[in-house]
């Protein structure tokens, strides 16, 4: 993994400060695909998907050749006119770039119900075309930001005899965060050369392991995507280097997410949530995740305090099938607080009360003696949180 953002050949970026934000940061951003290369993406399940997310549906039936970002208004629960809008917007790329509109894939992330302006995309499209770069990347990460206080971008690189295959990625996102594919935006190119199939089912797999296993607060956004464009510029084919590239796509998508949870809203701790031993990967995520929602659990984690009470009934109350007490084993980081359901005989509350205040947390639960095993990424739940989300529009 690169610290550093490598350049994928085919792909150009651009970001302007176009008024959308009342702020004047970098707020309108283009993509801009050589030609023959190939989009798949994945979205949100919300079904108020916001107007650019139904747009981008539509149009990724067609040979794509550019994305078009804003942030400071997601252009959702806008309507018809939020639709019309969106269309606008790709109608203003596409006639500068002599093609479809249909080759535009449109995103919006910010204030949801405020209508979009066209404005800022009519009066700035000139400077965005003249701005592009190969190595816009990181103009692009600084572009998509809303609440987030840290830019979220890598690389990876593999070698396939001789040859390297890059793939490069920007995420924002860091409230409103449960992916069902959070507020979140991801965009991953690569200079592979691969058919949409392939590379949609390397980008579910991917999401799945990935984007779909963070929370901060629980909510889908209306607007949440990813995106995986192949330029096809390396000369070398998915087909010959398929498990190489998966692996490579995983390992980029889990640092994105995980970058996404380290930035949450107001968070002080990041956590990983572990559930072993059920018997289904389903009843294992099921139990995490509730561990992951609960308000008590986050908000022990805040203060530092190890009330592992919080974990065990919120455990008792998921949905996950085969959970019985005596089976119940709970550890923070490496120190086991519960032992077949009752109190580890060597536990002392000065010793959980150290673990909780580390700044990486790891809580382990294993519930049975199966092989299965899920983890999801959150958070605590802090004070910063509630003023952030409850000061969004003021």
């Amino acid at each position: 993994m690169s610290t550093n953002l490598l350049e994928v050949k085919g792909v150009e970026y651009s970001s302007v400060a176009s008024g959308i934000k009342k702020n004047n940061t970098l707020d309108l951003s283009l993509v801009k695909l050589i030609d023959g290369s190939v989009t798949a993406a994945v979205f949100t399940q919300n079904i108020f998907c916001a107007a650019p997310i139904i747009v981008a549906k539509n149009h990724l039936n067609s040979d794509v050749l550019a994305l078009l970002i804003n942030s400071g208004n997601a252009n959702a629960g806008t309507g018809q006119k939020g639709l019309e809008n969106a269309y606008k917007t790709c109608d203003i790329v596409a006639n500068k770039f002599g093609i479809k509109a249909e080759q535009i894939l449109p995103f919006s992330t910010g204030i949801i119900g405020e209508a979009l302006p066209i404005d800022p995309f009519s009066s700035n499209i000139n400077m965005l075309i003249d701005e592009l770069s190969a190595s816009g990347m990181s103009q692009l990460a600084r572009g998509i930001l809303t609440t987030d206080l840290t830019e979220k971008s890598c690389s990876i690189k593999f070698n396939v005899n001789g040859t390297d295959v890059i793939l490069s990625g920007v995420a924002k996102g860091s409230g409103m965060i449960r992916p069902d594919m959070a507020t979140m935006l991801s965009f991953i190119v690569s200079d592979i050369s691969a058919s949409k199939k392939d590379l949609q089912d390397c980008l579910n797999i991917s999401v799945e392991q990935s984007f779909n296993r963070i929370t901060v607060d629980g909510d889908t956004s209306t607007n949440d995507a990813c995106t995986l464009s192949a330029t096809s510029q390396s000369n070398v084919h998915i087909s010959d280097c398929k498990d190489q590239f998966q692996n490579a796509l995983n390992q980029l998508t889990k640092k994105l997410a995980q970058m996404i949870i380290k930035d949450g809203e107001g968070a002080t701790k990041f956590v990983e949530v572990n559930v072993a031993g059920l018997d289904s990967f389903e009843d294992c995520l099921e139990v995490a995740y509730t561990v992951a929602h609960s308000p008590l659990v986050k908000t022990a984690l805040f203060a530092s305090d190890a009330n592992w009470g919080r974990i065990l009934a919120a455990v008792g109350r998921s949905k996950g099938t085969g959970i019985a007490i005596e089976n119940i084993n709970i550890y923070l980081n490496n120190l086991q607080v519960i032992s077949s359901g009752e109190l580890s005989e060597n536990y002392k509350d000065s010793a959980g009360n150290a673990e909780m205040q580390k700044s990486e947390i790891i809580i382990r639960i294993v519930l049975g003696d199966s092989d299965y095993s899920e983890s999801v990424w959150t958070t605590d739940l802090s004070y910063d949180y509630v003023k952030i989300n409850a000061e969004y529009r003021s």
